[in-house]
């Protein structure tokens, strides 16, 4: 069964958790600023450039989660749930474009060299630091995206989570320019610029899937497995024979659905309604936030098509 869902209490913690990845964006840049140009590290200040556009995301994903509540309009009668997915895909262009000048500067290294780079006791706590708040900011999003069925705060979550991984290259990467100042192995110097190429990798990989979903939604394809289960809802519902139709599109955290059932010839408007009513309340009690509307018709004399495969449907 579907959990009970307050849109109330479900805009407040999204909001909540959003405005609290703000504030763990800025402290994080701006500490990743001043030890990356302190230390001339370039894997510290591709982890700065990567929080920055990590802020930048974050205010995004604030401005949609406020601006995707707001209820249907004469001009929006599906509501502004698209919005969420509007946001998560400028999102994967911001993460490419960190991807591209991140590979730009550590390629410039490798090749051409320079870039002296000063490890400190500071450049391991700041990361350490920096992959603690991006943990926690990743399991909180996550969880209430997860909650909610929000891709704004999804793809936020996946921007920390990048940077707990992208944090950890880069320590590795610091780890072995340190090794090689105490033991003379100078090609170890190259680690951090190697570094900073796996952080581009890494965000790139997270790119692709983040764009592609959001295609997917934007698109209107039917998540996997929806139309099965509405169409076994509805299905079990008393009195009716087939299910000819299930159409579903997702805007933002809501689902809208239409279905079309097949009844017994010769029911009365009366009793088609309430087979119809039955079978909205069957497939909420599935669907989480879903907008159904079902139609009802008389069966014919052969089953009713599957909506997923085509095939006649076995009621």
């Amino acid at each position: 069964m579907a959990a009970v869902h307050d849109p109330t209490v479900a805009e407040r913690e999204k909001n909540l958790v959003a405005l609290s990845s703000v504030g763990a964006a800025v402290l994080l840049t701006g500490m990743k600023v001043v030890v990356g140009l302190a230390t001339g590290s370039i894997g510290i200040l591709s982890e700065a450039a990567h929080s920055g556009i990590d802020l930048l995301a974050a205010l995004m994903t604030f401005w949609a989660v406020r601006a995707s509540a707001k209820p249907p309009d004469s001009d929006h009668l599906y509501g502004h749930g698209k919005i969420e997915n509007f946001s998560a895909l400028f999102e994967t262009g911001l993460l490419l474009a960190t991807c591209v000048w991140i590979a730009y500067e550590a390629g410039k290294r490798l090749v051409f060299g320079g870039g002296h780079v000063e490890v400190t006791v500071w450049s391991f706590v700041i990361m350490g630091v920096s992959i603690v708040v991006d943990l926690s900011r990743s399991r909180a999003l996550a969880a209430t995206a997860k909650k909610h069925r929000s891709q704004a705060l999804e793809a936020d979550a996946l921007h920390f989570s990048t940077d707990v991984w992208s944090s950890a290259v880069v320590l590795v990467g610091l780890a072995g320019v340190w090794f090689s100042h105490r033991s003379g192995l100078e090609w170890l110097a190259r680690a951090d610029a190697v570094a900073a190429l796996g952080v581009a990798a890494i965000a790139a990989l997270v790119s692709v899937r983040l764009g592609r979903k959001s295609v997917d939604d934007l698109l209107d394809a039917a998540p996997s497995g929806l139309l099965e289960r509405i169409a076994r809802a509805a299905s079990a519902v008393e009195a009716v024979e087939g299910v000819s139709q299930v159409r579903v599109r997702r805007s933002g955290p809501k689902t809208f659905a239409d279905v079309i059932l097949q009844v017994a010839r010769g029911l009365s408007v009366e009793q088609a309604h309430e087979i119809a009513h039955a079978a909205e309340d069957a497939i909420r009690g599935t669907v989480l936030d879903v907008d159904v509307i079902v139609h009802t018709e008389p069966a014919e004399g052969e089953p009713a098509a599957s909506p997923a495969t085509g095939a006649p449907a076995q009621v």
